[in-house]
């Protein structure tokens, strides 16, 4: 699968001597683990050679992955190969200074609605951009150089990205590259710890979401993590946005959604369904994403109740003309 593309990614690496990767904003453990994997793998693979993760952010929850970012405004990037990963555009860049680089791969999962890049490698049916990594790796592997931090950065980012395998972009392919990762002695009690593991106050929290989350005639179920449930709860940002997944398990429920307040008033939503698509529905709303998990932005409760009310829409259209939902 895209053989002639990897072998052009692998290429255009051995001809930089400074390669400066970069991804999303807000990074997941998908953004996390790809961009600092494939680092790893590279460093690794090409000692001789500079390699760097440059993004403005970082994430909270992901902090015991030890990943260090270097400050975007400080490198020099006239001469380097930039490589972009799990950003469907360049808007959501954590490295507005990437694009100066000399030449740019792109390497995503997102459905391709916003090409950039000299090479674009975009797989949408993939799990994650971390089993894309895991995919270039085990075809080089007489070439690349794996250890055990860089595999634990990539089964990382699979199983978040695909639900613990529970979602839909999940395959043999997913399994396989992860029993691959695996077998280079990834410690899964260790890792899963750390991302399962919440401090007391965030399931107080979770039993006040309980009470307050809302269901739609349909069958849309929702709740808000305003700021002052997220002061009282000590929340992080990840924490608050976590509350979607919360809404997982309501049979009959196609559809849940997540508005947590930014600190810039705006409001973050995050949309999550099985059986239909939502990622439409997201356009809509300045956002975008996977068919069944995708992200949003609204400004006000007001739009927050239109997108809620169109979600409500869909559902009731889906059910009417599809069965096997649950």
């Amino acid at each position: 699968m895209n053989e002639e593309t990897k072998n052009a990614i692998l290429e255009k690496i051995r001809e930089y001597d400074r390669i400066i990767l970069a991804r999303h904003v807000r990074p997941d453990g998908d953004a996390v683990g790809s961009s600092h994997g494939l680092a790893e793998i590279l460093r690794l693979s090409f000692p001789d050679k500079e390699i760097l993760v440059s993004d403005e952010d970082i994430s909270d929850a992901l902090e015991f992955t030890q990943t260090e970012e270097t400050d975007p405004e400080i490198l020099d990037y006239s001469n380097a190969l930039a490589i972009v990963l799990d950003t469907a555009n360049l808007e959501r860049l954590a490295n507005k200074r990437i694009t100066e680089a000399k030449e740019l791969i792109k390497i995503d999962h997102h459905i391709d609605r916003n090409p950039y890049g000299d090479i674009s490698w975009v797989e949408d049916e993939r799990s994650s951009v971390c089993e894309m990594i895991a995919d270039f790796l085990y075809t080089f592997r007489d070439v690349l150089q794996c250890n055990l931090r860089a595999a634990t950065l990539l089964y990382m980012g699979i199983i978040t990205d695909s639900g613990n395998f529970k979602y839909s972009a999940t395959n043999g392919d997913t399994l396989r590259l992860a029993g691959y990762l695996l077998d280079m002695g990834v410690d899964i009690q260790t890792l899963n710890s750390e991302l399962e593991l919440r401090p007391y106050e965030f399931y107080k929290f979770q039993a006040c979401i309980f009470d307050k989350m809302k269901l739609t005639e349909n069958g849309v179920a929702y709740l808000y993590v305003d700021k002052e449930m997220q002061e009282r709860f000590h929340l992080t940002r990840s924490q608050a946005s976590d509350s979607v997944d919360f809404m997982s398990g309501i049979r009959g429920t196609l559809v849940w959604i997540a508005f947590i307040d930014n600190p810039d008033g705006s409001i973050r939503v995050r949309l999550r369904s099985r059986f239909m698509p939502i990622n439409n529905l997201a356009e809509r709303y300045d956002g975008g994403g996977h068919a069944n998990a995708s992200g949003a932005t609204v400004n006000s409760l007001r739009e927050m109740q239109a997108l809620v009310k169109d979600a409500d829409a869909l559902i009731k259209e889906y059910k009417e003309n599809n069965g096997g939902w649950i």
